[in-house]
């Protein structure tokens, strides 16, 4: 026979397991899920701001007639054209754009890599996430792939 304290003890102690049993349950279903949507989120921004520079490249291709040779010199013309400096916002159709990390991932900071190959009959870029397989463009002269993105 079991006395009624130590009845009393054990339901406490099973209550307490369960407790402790079902925390860590929850924990062990939300961490990996929360990471997951950290992950998508910070997925979808860098693809946001590859496609924000697709747009200040093309911008720059309409108005120049061809695409900047670096990001650096397509930062420099973003800076001084007007239309960009008026309304960035409704440019890149993105609140509180900021050029100066507009080529810069997300994810870890690093700048994007950027290629021109105008070596063909139409010239055409590679914009590359250095922290993913996100690219837009391609290195060899198709035009079916200029400003196609990998996402896409």
């Amino acid at each position: 026979m079991i006395s009624p304290g130590l009845k009393v003890a054990i339901r406490v102690a099973l209550a307490l397991l369960i407790l402790v049993l079902g925390y860590w349950l929850y924990q062990s279903v939300t961490v990996p899920y929360k990471a997951i949507e950290q992950q998508r989120a910070v997925t979808e921004m860098t693809r946001d701001r590859m496609s924000n520079v697709r747009t200040a490249l093309v911008y720059y291709e309409r108005q120049q007639d061809e695409f900047p040779g670096t990001l650096d010199s397509l930062m420099m013309w973003l800076r001084q054209d007007s239309v960009i400096q008026v309304a960035a916002d409704s440019f890149f159709e993105t609140d509180g754009i900021v050029l100066d990390s507009l080529f810069f991932s997300p994810r870890t900071g690093n700048m994007f890599v950027y290629t021109l190959n105008d070596t063909g009959s139409v010239a055409i870029y590679l914009l590359e996430d250095p922290d993913s397989e996100d690219q837009i463009g391609s290195a060899t002269p198709d035009v079916t792939q200029l400003n196609a993105a990998s996402w896409e």
